[in-house]
């Protein structure tokens, strides 16, 4: 009974695991704050625990509105041959050509962030504390699917391959065991992105070139892997559950050679250029000073609501199953 319990708890933890987990969100845009100039990083280190909490607010929407979960991928591999030039890169060509309701289907990541780039670039124009903050925080989560290489595909979960769960396996389960003591997180500075536009397109780019080596590493390795020791019953949060062993997990990486520690780099980089980008474009306000009021009575119905949609585990439109 036991196993049977816990192998229900790895179907569900990795049916369920988004992006680059929790863990993984919320490490990037707290990494992300290090990189800014002095002038920003004032204010963004005092508030590193409302950005780096809320970095998996996106996620937890995607529990309350079917709308929020092409905004974090893009099957671009439905749009022919790689580099598809035959998707537009503007939306509004993208949707003469195609329909809005297939390139919603396939998912809009690439625009997303740019929407969401023009809405911080307006909250750091108004001096809206709250909002740079929850926008920070937020377009940090989709910047960072952008690099993840299963949110490039339609096969996102291995599910047309016989390989259900390696969307958690490559994403959560890797970087939650050799972050901390493997990765190296010495990046430098953010940058000025003269074409953000462009910036996000390539990395879309970058990640669909590498989801067929996510996938078919993780199938070689599976054939050569003793199989009693693929899989490990390890504690997560308290609980003993069935997951992919440490020693498959390492490997794994090892064959990858770094591949995870470098997206998860070039996220940090992404995020932290993005947000400096927003301010320099808003004029490079000044941020001294820049009290951050509290959360109105709406704002914190809205994120309770979130967060009690999320616990019910009822995702809306599209899973990872």
């Amino acid at each position: 009974m036991k196993q049977f319990i816990a192998g229900l708890l790895f179907l569900f933890i990795y049916s369920d695991a988004f992006c680059w987990g929790f863990y993984g969100h919320q490490k990037i845009n707290y990494l992300a704050v290090f990189l800014l100039p002095p002038e920003m990083i004032s204010f963004y280190k005092t508030h590193i625990d409302f950005i780096s909490t809320h970095a998996v607010d996106p996620d937890k929407r995607r529990y309350a509105i079917k709308e929020e979960g092409p905004r974090h991928y893009i099957d671009i591999d439905q749009y022919g041959s790689f580099p598809y030039p035959g998707l537009p890169r503007r939306y509004d060509s993208a949707v003469a050509c195609y329909s809005e309701d297939t390139i919603q289907s396939h998912g809009i990541v690439p625009w997303w962030v740019q929407i969401m780039q023009a809405r911080l670039t307006n909250a750091f124009k108004t001096k809206d504390a709250i909002k740079i903050l929850k926008l920070s925080a937020e377009i940090g989560h989709y910047i960072s699917d952008a690099h993840v290489p299963l949110h490039a595909s339609h096969n996102h979960n291995g599910q047309y391959t016989g390989q259900h769960g390696i969307h958690g396996f490559w994403e959560s389960r890797v970087p939650e065991l050799l972050a901390e003591h493997t990765f190296n997180f010495w990046i430098g500075k953010a940058d000025y992105l003269y074409r953000p536009d462009q910036f996000i397109w390539d990395r879309v780019l970058e990640s669909a070139a590498a989801a067929d080596t996510v996938l078919t590493t993780e199938k070689e390795l599976t054939n050569v892997f003793p199989a009693d020791l693929k899989y490990a019953f390890e504690e997560r949060n308290g609980i003993v559950i069935r997951q992919y062993s440490s020693a498959f997990s390492i490997r794994y990486n090892e064959l990858l050679k770094g591949m995870v520690e470098r997206r998860m780099r070039q996220s940090i980089y992404a995020v932290a250029s993005f947000w400096y980008t927003a301010w320099v474009n808003a004029g490079q306000p000044s941020m001294k000073n820049l009290e951050s009021k509290v959360l109105t009575e709406e704002e914190v119905n809205e994120l309770n609501e979130l967060n009690r949609l999320w616990r019910e585990g009822k995702v809306k439109g599209r899973s990872c199953d």
